[in-house]
């Protein structure tokens, strides 16, 4: 735990539970919890200099994303929450089993609702209520359409597949030196069946 990047501020310490796992290269500073079982991605920035920063059971917060809120707020990812890479969350709260997807930007007050998709690169403004079970696109995001069951089962898989990788990392992931050469036999890591979900609504599946 004392290779990570922790910094006290004012005398407020981030809390990790031990089934965490944060990526040597985050950085989490002040008034940060981080619950059990939640992944925080290599170079994540959760700032909490200013506001409280929450990620609750099981939720994920992928590289480079920040995190961030003005002073007296509380920026909350709730249970099973899934943020995509690059994305930005401040002073917001992500319901229960939503996903943001990759460069979105979530502002002050906004509230994404339970089990919610928020679209790549989508900007959802400052105090906009996302309801809950809703795809939103768009600069600012804007309700697209209801999600269905099937959508809403394959966020969950996917969660579930960082959930998986918490504890692989927990387990097995360790600094080491690079090859010079790729072997003859090299293995490929092997993950059960996540596909992306535009190729799962090409199946018929969706």
């Amino acid at each position: 735990m004392n290779s990570l990047r922790v910094y006290a501020i004012d005398g407020i310490v981030p809390v990790v539970d031990p089934t965490a796992f944060v990526h040597p290269s985050a950085v989490l500073i002040g008034d940060v919890i981080v619950g059990p079982g939640c992944y925080i991605g290599p170079c994540a920035s959760l700032r909490g200099d200013f506001g409280r920063l929450i990620l609750e059971r099981g939720a994920n917060l992928q590289d480079t994303c920040v995190m961030h809120g003005f002073p007296g707020t509380d920026t909350v990812v709730e249970e099973n929450g899934h943020i995509g890479h690059g994305a930005v969350l401040h002073g917001c709260r992500i319901g229960k089993n939503a996903l943001i997807g990759m460069n979105a930007v979530i502002m002050d007050n906004a509230v994404i609702g339970e089990s919610a998709i928020v679209a790549a690169s989508a900007f959802v403004k400052a105090g906009a209520e996302i309801p809950a079970r809703s795809l939103v696109a768009g600069m600012p995001a804007k309700v697209i359409r209801t999600l269905s069951d099937e959508e809403i089962a394959w966020k969950g898989e996917g969660t579930k597949t960082y959930q998986d990788l918490t504890r692989r990392c927990l387990a097995t992931m360790v600094e080491t030196d690079p090859l010079s050469e790729v072997e003859a036999d090299r293995k490929r890591i092997h993950i059960p069946d996540v596909i992306p979900l535009v190729e799962l609504k090409k199946s018929g599946k969706s």
